[in-house]
């Protein structure tokens, strides 16, 4: 093999002191060292232009890898002159890969380990199949659990209802010393759990000796180790859900109850963060009532028939599978209380790739979406997003030319294999990305929205004449689907741009993001004259208030329910061949419109959620506050630029789905 691509020194050395375009008054260059710079062999850490270039080079490498597999011929020269173009458009903030390739890509898990399933934000895992004995009765709840560790966002429905009758382990005991590896943490959740699946299995107890203790560094992930507890926890669960049950059969709320288990054994200790969203029938009340409790504030309790489940429930969106032509009535009346649930039409996506195109029933396989619902997907399904920001191009010649190198990372990473055969399979043969749009609300403001759809269509035929031409260079199949709208999030808050389709809060706001009690970026925060305090949540957190200000576009409070879900309709009309991610913020007048909006928009559109509009102070730390605009000038003066020298310590991803409405 010729050496490992590499750009050149010298065209590297001209990024060494320009300036990179970070947005919102010092909040993009904070998130950017907080979730994304990598710590470097002499101890300090990245800084934007040795990112950007171990992204690209991690990107060239895979490429290289896989044409001198197979002897395709490998041209350094022109690898080199592409490298270089994907540079410049990734410094200049033209596009981003998703937060797990600004993370992951380039380093020892792309270029030793070949965990390529840590560079996909999402997966779809259906139940279906668990009433198969052995492996399969458990491979649903041990790769959301094992993708979910991997910081992998996963869906998953209930359809695995009533297939599996429930059994006693026997008294005979066997111990299971647990290793202290992500593997061995599945592992023995797969063990646990066909004590109560499978006839004849003995007992099992754990030994969870070699665990690392609270608080030790995690070089490969990075963060902190939890700790044994959360592990604990998530199998004394599973046994109480369980236990004394013999004969009986397994239910939708024990399929829930034992994902959302494992989504809280995730995130505890505050070290990981993933997300989790349910597909189940609008017509079965056993899943609708899964999230029958409200807060009261005033007793500080929460209240409903379903109270109990708060403590863990909160881990997944909960979401139907709505039927076209289907009374919306019951569905629409509880989505107007708390915003669940969702809605995913999964006929739509089997049958369409872009609205706008005839019925091609590519995706005749899909079975759901990933958290937010941007992706159809099959079961074992991963995908890679990748963002473009249409707002930072000076036209659409320029923007067309950035779509080339956003599409080629996401179609690299499909490259890779994964460590499970079953998602594998589907994979390779689906080849699924997604290139997606942040900033929509800023450009449409800015251009109107027949420049859009302009753009929106050349750029959709842009990509598949790309497509064509890569997949063939490759000597792989095409993308079964290509284009779809996240709702972004860290991402977008590097180039300071709206996140994807959606409007902006307020003009002006408070953007509170957290930070480890513990990170040196902390005093650098205070140093820099913003306002930082504890989490009033999290002892382990810190809280950083930062003021932004978003001129020249209306505000959500200005943008009716009704033309959010047509903006949601028109991309998927003329960008998204997979889907928009939109949650659709509503006032409280608007909810008893809810079912009537359902009727209309459910032949356009292939998923949508909704929100009801948040009280300013509805509870403490919110991400984002309204404030003033002599408030934010009264903030923005005290605000020096940020020092990052001397940081040292090595960034942990927070927002694996890239978005805070799909996060848990």
């Amino acid at each position: 093999m010729a050496r490992k691509f590499k750009l050149k020194q010298a065209f590297i050395e001209q990024y060494k002191t320009k300036k990179p375009p970070f947005g919102f008054n010092g909040l993009g260059e904070l998130t950017y060292i907080r979730t994304y710079s990598r710590v470097k062999a002499d101890g300090t850490n990245e800084v934007w232009y040795e990112t950007v270039r171990r992204v690209v080079e991690g990107t060239y490498r895979i490429q290289q890898r896989h044409i001198e597999k197979y002897g395709l011929g490998w041209s350094e020269w022109k690898a080199n002159n592409s490298a270089e173009e994907m540079y410049d458009r990734m410094f200049s903030m033209k596009f981003l890969p998703p937060g797990r390739g600004l993370w992951a890509m380039g380093t020892a898990l792309t270029e030793e380990r070949d965990l390529f399933a840590a560079l996909n934000n999402c997966a779809f895992v259906s139940t279906e199949n668990i009433g198969y004995s052995g492996d399969e009765a458990v491979k649903p709840f041990t790769f959301l659990m094992d993708m979910s560790m991997l910081g992998v966002g996963v869906g998953f429905d209930v359809h695995g209802e009533n297939k599996i009758i429930l059994e006693t382990p026997d008294t005979e005991q066997i111990t299971y010393k647990i290793p202290d590896t992500r593997e061995g943490w599945v592992e023995s959740v797969s063990i646990l759990l066909k004590n109560y699946f499978m006839k004849g299995q003995k007992q099992v107890e754990f030994d969870y000796s070699d665990i690392r203790p609270y608080g030790t560094l995690i070089k490969t992930f990075g963060g902190t180790a939890s700790g044994p507890d959360p592990l604990i926890e998530l199998h004394n669960q599973i046994r109480k859900t369980f236990s004394d049950r013999q004969d009986e059969r397994i239910t939708q709320t024990d399929i829930v109850d034992i994902m959302n288990h494992i989504g809280c054994c995730v995130v505890a200790g505050n070290v990981r963060r993933t997300a989790e969203i349910v597909f189940g029938s609008p017509k079965s009340d056993e899943y609708l009532k899964l999230k029958s409790y409200t807060y009261n504030a005033e007793k500080g309790i929460y209240e409903g028939e379903m109270a109990h489940r708060a403590d863990y429930g909160w881990t997944s969106n909960n979401s139907v599978y709505a039927e076209l032509g289907m009374d919306y009535s019951k569905v629409a009346n509880q989505t107007a209380r708390n915003g669940e649930p969702g809605y995913a039409w999964l006929q739509n996506m089997q049958k369409f790739g872009r609205m706008v195109d005839p019925p091609n029933w590519k995706d005749k396989k899909a079975k759901g979406a990933n958290p937010c619902v941007e992706q159809t997907l099959e079961s074992f399904e991963l995908c890679c997003l990748v963002e473009t920001f249409p707002t930072l191009h000076t036209d659409m010649e320029d923007y067309l030319k950035t779509l080339k190198y956003a599409y080629l990372y996401a179609k690299t990473v499909t490259l890779g294999k994964t460590h499970w055969s079953e998602t594998n399979k589907v994979m390779l043969r689906n080849r699924r990305i997604g290139t997606s749009q942040s900033g929509i609300a800023q450009f449409v403001e800015k251009h109107g929205l027949e420049t859009y759809r302009q753009w929106c269509n050349n750029g959709y035929n842009t990509i598949q004449a790309y497509d064509e031409e890569y997949s063939d260079w490759l000597c792989i199949p095409r993308s079964i689907k290509t284009t779809s709208v996240k709702p972004s999030g860290t991402v977008s808050l590097l180039p300071g741009v709206t996140p994807g389709m959606h409007y902006p809060e307020a003009a002006w706001y408070k953007r509170r993001i957290r930070i480890a009690t513990t990170s040196a970026l902390v005093q650098k925060c205070i140093d820099a004259g913003y306002h930082v305090e504890p989490d009033v949540v999290s002892s382990k957190t810190m809280v950083v208030t930062v003021p932004v200000h978003i001129p020249g576009v209306r505000t959500i409070d200005q943008v009716s329910m009704w033309e959010q879900l047509s903006l949601a309709a028109f991309i998927q009309h003329w960008w998204a061949d997979n889907q928009v991610s939109c949650t659709v913020t509503f006032q409280k007048e608007e909810g008893s419109q809810i079912k009537a909006a359902l009727n209309y928009f459910q032949y356009k559109l292939k998923g949508i959620s909704f929100l009801p509009k948040t009280e300013a102070g509805a509870f403490a730390q919110m991400p984002y506050e309204e404030i003033t605009e002599q408030e934010y000038e009264d903030s923005v003066k005290g605000i020096k630029a940020l020092d990052f020298s001397g940081v040292g310590e090595d960034s942990t991803p927070e927002k694996y789905c890239d978005s805070s409405s799909c996060e848990i």
